[in-house]
């Protein structure tokens, strides 16, 4: 028996066996059987069925029997009780409450099922559709994704390998080199050691010969040259050199070695939103949060808006306050003034230049020391740091002293005279990169210990005067890093704050009305895809 309102291919099997296609409907326990199980269904005589023929089974409703009242059928439905009722219930336990007939609220009900029926398969279940389909899409994005970094692990990898190979064979071949010339030195010390070696016993055997002559003649004109020989020749002394390994700074080499940004999952809402029929007739629905609505991770608040606003902000000088510093006009093409040979080698590149004057430069990098070159690569002074570790960033005051940051000791050093003094030292924070104003303040971008928050500091000598971390929406400025965070920071022209956000790809310049409470602004989308 086949069901009219299917497909021809789906055979409705007996209620019973589950085995054999129906036959039959009993219309008191509304069942459907088949041949086989009609004899076993008619000797449950507790009832009295009625079996049919499937064909003709009745459109009629078909009440359910009450579970209270036995041969009753509930033909009411109570609407304070929410449940099919007897006309016995309603003498009964329902005496007086609101009662209407059970087809209504079938009727009602039916058309609540067809209206959810009707949104599962049409819109429900295609979202779950996509949804998986592009899971597995990403999924297989994903993985080549990973592949790259992988990739370009193993590349920078071998780029390593090949370097530290490099500097080996360039040691070994010096030590070679080395060893060449201290070979060569003994070699000719022995030659000349042989040469009057041989002399001697030519000299040794002559004058055993002469005594053995007595030739009066040859006795009477020897001239001695034992005075010579008592001469000796030099003994070569070198000495042999020694190789001392440096301590290997672990945490450094990860930095060196390049930066991986850490992986954020967070969930995200969609913008999928359809009224119910019971919503429709009753209550409105909320609307759901828009994605733009939904906070991301880069800009999850950390503190309310008005928290933010509330918090005590003292002001830098106006604009007219401040003296404006002569710029010099840009260069239609760059040019190249000089080439410097820092003496840096591979594994200690160059972080960051800072000019003490049109001849003079200040550099820094992957080690202890700092250096003042001149533009011919002439050393003129070197200052290593305080704790030992190296700086991550230098820049040269008003004065010509050097302001370095110390992320492993948490300070911001002055180097005046050659003595270094601690002028910052910060609780909770590591200090990153570093400029100095047009108005002579200190302007500090810094990272929490836990690598969660970043912000900038202005100090006016060591009072931190003003500080920049949320825009007007109490959403973070910059993206947090805790272990590669380079946010390099300038002043322009326009007293606007500039901060390069390596990982968030981005310049945020944050302008004076958004210092007072206004706006702030970044790059576009595209413009980060090009700054990062």
């Amino acid at each position: 028996m086949l069901h009219p309102r299917r497909s021809a291919q789906d055979v409705l099997l007996c209620d019973s066996c589950q085995i054999v296609p129906l036959q039959s409907h009993c219309e008191l326990c509304n069942i459907n059987i088949c041949t086989n199980c009609v004899g076993k269904h008619l000797l449950d005589s507790s009832r009295k069925h009625r079996v049919i023929p499937f064909k003709e089974k009745s459109s009629n409703p078909n009440y359910s029997e009450c579970p209270k009242h036995a041969n009753k059928h509930c033909e009411l439905y109570c609407e304070e009780c929410d449940v099919p009722v007897c006309s016995t219930c309603v003498l009964d336990e329902h005496r007086g409450h609101i009662l209407c007939d059970v087809l209504k609220n079938v009727s009602s009900k039916t058309e609540v099922i067809q209206n959810d029926l009707e949104e599962l398969e049409c819109r429900i279940y295609p979202l779950f559709e996509q949804m998986a389909s592009g899971v597995q899409t990403e999924k297989n994005e994903i993985k080549i994704n990973y592949g790259k970094l992988t990739t370009a692990t193993d590349q920078q990898g071998e780029i390593w390998h090949r370097e530290i190979t490099t500097i080996v064979n360039q040691r070994k071949a010096y030590i070679v080199e080395m060893e060449t010339k201290h070979m060569a030195a003994l070699d000719k010390s022995t030659d000349e050691i042989t040469h009057v070696f041989t002399e001697l016993k030519q000299i040794i055997l002559n004058l055993k010969a002469l005594l053995e002559s007595n030739d009066i003649s040859l006795i009477s004109t020897y001239e001695s040259r034992n005075n010579e020989f008592r001469k000796l020749p030099h003994k070569v002394r070198v000495t042999l050199p020694s190789f001392s390994p440096q301590i290997i700074n672990t945490d450094q080499l990860r930095e060196m070695f390049g930066c991986l940004s850490s992986l954020s999952i967070n969930k995200e809402e969609h913008d999928y939103t359809m009224k119910s029929a019971e919503a429709v007739s009753s209550h409105p629905v909320k609307p759901m949060k828009s994605r733009e609505a939904v906070s991301s991770p880069l800009v999850k608040p950390m503190q309310s808006p008005e928290a933010v606003s509330s918090l005590p902000v003292k002001l830098i000088k106006s604009p007219e306050a401040v003296t404006p510093v002569p710029v010099n006009p840009l260069l239609d093409e760059p040019r190249v003034t000089a080439t410097i040979d820092i003496g840096y080698e591979v594994l200690t590149p160059v972080r960051n230049v800072s000019c003490l004057s049109e001849n003079e430069v200040w550099i820094c990098g992957n080690n202890n020391c700092m250096k003042l070159l001149d533009l011919q690569g002439k050393l003129l002074t070197s200052i290593r740091t305080k704790s030992g570790y190296w700086p991550w960033d230098i820049t040269v005051t008003r004065d010509g002293d050097v302001l370095y940051t110390d992320p492993y000791n948490k300070t911001v050093n002055l180097v005046k005279n050659k003595q270094i003094q601690s002028v910052i030292t910060l609780q909770g924070w590591r200090p990153r990169n570093v400029c100095i104003t047009s108005s002579d303040d200190l302007l500090v971008t810094m990272d929490s210990d836990d690598g969660k928050q970043s912000k900038v500091i202005r100090y006016s000598g060591s009072t931190d005067t003003q500080t920049i971390q949320f825009d007007d929406k109490g959403r973070p400025l910059y993206s947090p890093e805790r272990y590669s965070s380079n946010k390099y920071i300038s002043e322009n022209r326009n007293l606007d704050i500039c901060v390069s956000d390596w990982k968030a790809g981005a310049v945020v310049v944050v302008n004076q009305r958004m210092r007072k409470g206004g706006k702030q602004y970044s790059l576009s989308s595209s413009e980060r895809e090009c700054s990062g």
